[in-house]
């Protein structure tokens, strides 16, 4: 029956639905190319691949933003549930579904129906997670498509969870110090604490937070670029890019090439909707980085004394909008839940249990991916098909969120970029806190007007670059965000197409696997001024002072620079925040640069010898050293970046199981690091494996516009979700040595035709 749950890869197959036969080629890698006679059998070719590798995937997906997970997993499930009803994600979706374009939902339908028909015709030759959970997936329906675009507006734009850790962080760190932790702190970040400092005391802050998903460390990562064909070798623009997102088995991307009459898409999809995201077709490449853009806020709502049912207004009090909810819970009773609404959104504090609250307030979430006419998917039909920067341009006008830096290039020479999505514009302040609800002082006043977005084409430079960095001059008139990344990237990205100024697939691939930390480039020279306690110490800062400060695998000096850099920062952070350290503790280089020249009374009081920068680096060496000798031997030389820098991929229910937890592990050793354009972020709070990767490029894009169909691409770690599968993890050795996919020059290895059942 396992062996079963693989699915049908050849033949012919009469299924009901179709106009005319589609074609299901898999290569080797297991990449298909669907063809079909028109858009609504090619998004019924996609859902039934989609539905015969990565069903079960897509039904945790369904499940986690309708908030329905507690009937597979049972009570340990039931307060991610809470989260996603409250939100009110999946209602969200469904009402979306009629604003779109008729060709947009019949797309949509035919897309749910493919999947329908794969399930149909399998019975309980399922993947093997239904057959462990005794479960069987309900039909496939436009919401459950549209859902996905939910989720990661809430995983991308995921603000207020900064807003609540700075809120609690305000309840006993002083402003100054705030300022100094948060480079880019607002100018009114003084006035606004003293006056919200003691409404926060009041609020249950470190519950709220302590209900959202745990984050072990930074996710947002992604790079992109685009040259115009002035600096490619080949005369035509070319791009690249490589979004992050948190690892997984399978992985957030799927691979596909989609053909018609009228188009050739390619790229990455994701299992679950009918889109390529990020690709090209046979005339224009886009690629995108996450803007960061502010697009969240939590409002303090003051209840009614007089009645609480009711919360106030400047000019009086008006009713909540509540509606029930209903958990059912596998082997369990169901959960009811009283889900309230304001003004400003729903009210997130009822994700805690009823009696949390007793202070007459409670906070409500105001977000973009919420709001009325949400017409994301038609922006992503229309650039799948667009053929110029006028209709790419004018497909994204529907896009809400979120906010995405997106680089363009087509055929005929035109390269561009654009931030698209919904950006508030505030009556006041910018979000960076929690603000009273109770006032029409910083309620939103509508959104950036679409031709106000950051936007360009055909720039002098030839090129246009993004990493998460700032993109927009202190001049621009409008708020986008305070949460910008480290520019490292960026200017690495900048000093390579540089060092190379005709770019070619090959080079541009080269760029995405630089591991050059700036970060080490900055901080090993302030470091290693200490005298050393210790001959280990000695050989540790000797080692460190000859290194070329690339963060690869079988060096040395990357693991010793980590785990030194996380003792420091954890002394000083804790030593000068006491347990309001706790969620902000990171290797923050720019705080812990600015400590070791400008701000050196952070580490401790300058009146005690022993609490100088010096010492504290001394110390926090020797504890480094001490970690790693217990955990990698008591050689130094055996202390190889990549034993400890793992890239994970765990799979969501296998993860549960120990025995199948260890006998499936996905798992290699990666180069790469914090701030490297080969981004690889450690898991720094996690005692258990503070090195280890969970976060980074699931998949690579380059393409050339002068071939748009030879455009290399990989993802990790497989096309497949099913782990019997030998394309469940096969593609993770080429992941890593950056070797892009390219179509297949001979026949296709499997070949399934669907025809229209009589």
């Amino acid at each position: 029956m396992l062996r079963a749950s693989l699915p049908t890869v050849d033949g012919r197959v009469a299924v009901a639905g179709l106009h005319r036969a589609v074609s299901i080629a898999r290569d080797p890698d297991g990449v298909p190319t669907i063809t079909a006679g028109d858009d609504d059998d090619l998004a019924f070719g996609l859902g039934y691949a989609h539905a015969q590798d990565r069903l079960f995937q897509m039904e945790l997906q369904r499940r986690y933003g309708a908030g329905r997970l507690a009937e597979l997993f049972g009570a340990g499930a039931i307060a991610i549930d809470t989260q996603m009803r409250v939100l009110g994600l999946y209602r969200a979706a469904e009402a979306a579904f009629p604003l779109l374009s008729p060709p947009v939902r019949s797309g949509i339908e035919a897309y749910g129906a493919g999947v329908n028909a794969y399930v149909a015709a399998h019975g309980w030759r399922l993947p093997p997670e239904f057959l462990l959970l005794r479960v069987k997936p309900e039909p496939w329906k436009p919401a459950d498509t549209l859902v996905w675009g939910k989720l990661m507006d809430f995983q991308l734009g995921g603000n207020y969870r900064g807003e609540l850790l700075r809120a609690r962080m305000a309840q006993t760190v002083s402003s100054d110090d705030l300022a100094f932790l948060y480079p880019d702190y607002p100018k009114d970040g003084p006035r606004t604490l003293a006056a919200l400092a003691p409404l926060y005391r009041q609020l249950p802050l470190e519950r709220l937070y302590a209900a959202l998903p745990e984050a072990l460390g930074p996710h947002l990562a992604s790079n992109n670029w685009v040259v115009d064909g002035a600096h490619s070798a080949s005369g035509k623009p070319l791009l690249a890019n490589d979004p992050h997102l948190a690892f997984s088995s399978p992985g957030f991307w799927y691979l596909a090439r989609l053909k018609t009459p009228q188009h050739e898409i390619e790229g990455g999809t994701i299992a679950g909707a009918p889109f390529v995201v990020i690709g090209h077709n046979e005339k224009i490449a886009w690629g995108f980085t996450t803007t960061t853009a502010d697009i969240e806020d939590l409002f303090i709502e003051k209840l009614d004394p007089a009645d609480p049912s009711h919360y106030m207004l400047a000019d009086g009090s008006v009713s909540f909008r509540t509606r029930q909810e209903m958990i059912e819970v596998r082997d369990g009773q169901p959960v009811t839940l009283t889900v309230r609404s304001t003004r400003h959104g729903p009210v997130v504090t009822d994700m805690l249990p009823a009696g949390t609250i007793d202070s007459g307030y409670v906070m409500a979430l105001q977000t973009t991916f919420l709001d009325e006419n949400d017409r994301s998917a038609e922006a992503l039909w229309g650039i799948d098909r667009a053929s110029d920067w006028t209709g790419f341009r004018e497909a994204l006008k529907n896009l809400a969120g979120p906010p995405q830096n997106i680089v363009y290039a087509d055929s005929a020479g035109t390269i561009g970029f654009i931030a698209a999505g919904r950006i508030p514009i505030r009556r006041n302040g910018d979000g960076w806190l929690p603000a009273p609800g109770w006032t029409a002082d910083y309620d939103w006043q509508g959104y950036i007007p679409f031709d106000d977005l950051p936007q360009a084409t055909n720039p002098a430079s030839g090129h246009f670059v993004s990493a998460n960095n700032k993109i927009v001059p202190d001049s621009y008139r409008y708020f986008i965000s305070r949460d910008w990344d480290v520019p490292n990237r960026a200017e690495r990205i900048e000093q390579l197409l540089a060092a190379t100024p005709r770019q070619t697939p090959q080079s541009s691939a080269a760029i995405q696997a630089d591991t050059l930390s700036p970060m080490a480039q900055r901080l090993v020279p302030l470091m290693t001024r200490i005298v050393p306690g210790s001959q280990a110490a000695r050989e540790a800062t000797e080692r460190l002072q000859a290194w070329d400060f690339h963060m690869d695998a079988d060096k040395v000096e990357p693991l010793l620079f980590t785990a030194w850099l996380r003792h420091f920062a954890h002394a000083l952070l804790f030593g000068r925040l006491g347990n309001a350290a706790g969620d902000y503790w990171d290797l923050k280089p720019q705080v812990m640069e600015a400590v070791l020249t400008q701000r050196r009374d952070w580490c401790g009081d300058p009146k005690r010898r022993e609490a100088t920068c010096e010492t504290q680096l001394a110390k926090s060496l020797d504890a480094a050293l001490d970690e790693l000798r217990h955990a990698y031997g008591p050689e130094m030389a055996q202390w190889q970046w990549g034993r400890a820098h793992v890239a994970y991929f765990p799979n969501a229910l296998f993860e549960r199981i120990p025995l199948l937890r260890d006998w499936l592990r996905v798992a290699i050793p990666t180069a790469g690091a914090y701030d490297t354009v080969n981004r690889g972020p450690s898991t720094i709070r996690d005692s258990e494996r503070p090195y280890e990767q969970r976060y980074g490029a699931g998949l690579r894009i380059v393409t050339d516009l002068a071939a748009p169909a030879d455009s290399r691409m990989i993802i990790a770690p497989g096309q497949s979700g099913n782990p019997l599968s030998h394309h469940y993890a096969d593609l993770l050795a080429r992941w890593r040595a950056f070797d892009g996919l390219v179509p297949a020059k001979a026949p296709a290895a499997d070949t399934l035709t669907l025809e229209p059942a009589p």
